[in-house]
This record gives structure tokens, sequence and C-alpha cells, in this order.
């Protein structure tokens, strides 16, 4: 299916490394230029050069979102965005004791971080007639633990902000939605696997790790596999295209079906 993305230009947040490095990828392999975004500029460069060995298009972009100053100065750089991916934050250890600092401070990182380039970038989007908003939250919104209640409680602000800007954002050409992952078989993720199965003296090649997340354990899921950043990727690229144009204020679970509610 050709998405027909070749005349568009998007901007993933947090694309140096991980997921958002696999957002990138297949959004350029649609033929969107994407701005790739780092904290330093050596390592959105890397991601960005690898897509542009693929004869694609992209660029880096450096700039701590996590403050207004930052954002607005990459805002600045990567100039007429179409697409808007706020894939970054970060999971960070925390319990019901943590300090309230600690929920301020995750709070800026996963919430504000995509407010600030929301109101950067979706003006240029109105006077277009056309754009596109991504969050990417996680499918704990749905199944928070008593670990890391900060950060859940982060990442489901995502999904309200999500319903509140479609309805902002009315009859305007934009629109959007939030995606909400499992599991997802980045490096670390892998690497994480591999030494809990090496200290446990469980097999550590790749088949047998993933089997063995996505058949036990808090992510085990009915397809039985973990998704790959690009697997996030293909549904980014659907809903940053015209043909998911009826697509609006959704929050789009993929995970394998490791959730275990209906909402």
């Amino acid at each position: 299916m050709d998405l027909e993305l070749s005349d568009k230009r998007a901007l993933v947040t947090g694309s140096d490394r991980g997921t958002g490095a696999g957002l990138a990828h297949v959004l350029a392999r649609e033929g969107a230029t994407v701005r790739v975004h780092g904290f330093e500029i050596e390592a959105a460069e890397a991601v960005a050069r690898s897509i542009r060995e693929e004869g694609l298009r992209a660029h880096a972009v450096a700039g701590d979102i996590r403050t207004d100053e930052g954002a607005a100065e990459v805002a600045r750089r990567v100039g007429e965005i179409d697409i808007l991916v706020n894939n970054y934050g970060v999971a960070e250890g925390g319990s019901w004791e943590s300090p309230t600092s600690d929920w301020i401070d995750l709070y800026e990182k996963n919430v504000l971080s995509g407010v600030r380039l929301v109101q950067a970038l979706t003006p240029g989007m109105r006077d277009r007639g056309w754009g596109r908003v991504l969050f990417i939250s996680t499918v704990g919104y749905a199944r928070p633990s008593a670990r890391m209640p900060h950060y859940y409680a982060s990442k489901t602000a995502l999904v309200n902000m999500t319903v509140s800007l479609a309805r902002e954002l009315a009859e305007t050409g934009i629109t959007v939605n939030c995606i909400s992952p499992g599991l997802i078989a980045t490096d670390e993720i892998k690497e994480r696997l591999r030494r809990r199965a090496e200290e446990k003296g469980r097999p550590t090649d790749w088949p047998s790790l993933e089997k063995r997340a996505a058949g036990k354990g808090p992510m085990a899921n009915p397809a039985g596999i973990i998704g790959t950043p690009e697997d996030i990727g293909q549904l980014v690229a659907f809903l940053a295209s015209d043909r998911a144009r009826y697509i609006n204020a959704a929050n789009i679970r993929i995970d394998g079906g490791a959730a275990d509610s209906i909402q």
C-alpha cells in the first residue's frame, strides 16, 4: 500500500535510539523526509546517516525538549513539520515513596516535552490545512502496577490529551492519535532479557528469549511474539497518512493482546 508520504515532513522525538529510531526508518521508507531528534547531535546524526544510506531522506536535530527554551530551539531548527511524533519518554524506577520532585520531573519529560512541540508546530499545520500529531504511550496505561506509578500516570496523561487536542484542532485537517505499545524488542530490552536468562542458566538465543517473554510474566501475550520498533513504525506511518483520515482522537494498543482490558 502506497501511503503517499513523499511530500510530508516528519519529526520523531527521541529517535536517536530504540523505538524512535525504528519509527524514523519506517517513515523514511514510506517516503517522508524525517527529522531525527536526540539530545546530542552525534547520536541523532548516526541514525539519520543510516537512513540516508538506504537512499532515503533524513536530517538530524538536537535539543533539550524537556525545557521551553530547548523545545523552541528544536522547533525553530526543524521549520515546517507535517507529522509530529511525540515518541520521547523515559521509564524511570520509583515507587509511592518517591519524592514529588520525581513525579514533576517525569511529567516534564513524558508529557510537557510533547505539549511544547504541539504548541510550536501545530499552528503551521493549521495554516496549511493538514497535519498529524501522534503520542506514544504504553499499554501500561491500562494495567499500571505498584511500581513506577509516576511513569504510568504520565503516560496515561497522553491518552487523555489525545482526545482533548483532537477537539481543539477540530475541522483543521489535523488528526491526533495515541499509540500504546506493549513490550518492544529494542536492543536495550533484548540485552536485559539476555542477562536475566544468563543469570538463571537459561538459553540466551533470541527465539528462546522471545518465546519465554511472550509466554510468561507480566507482558505475556496471545500472539506469542515480541513486537519490533518497525512494527510500531508501520502503525505510525499508517496513522500519518491520508489512508487513516477518519481515525482521530483514538488510542490504539499494539501489544500482541497483552492488555487484559477492553478499554
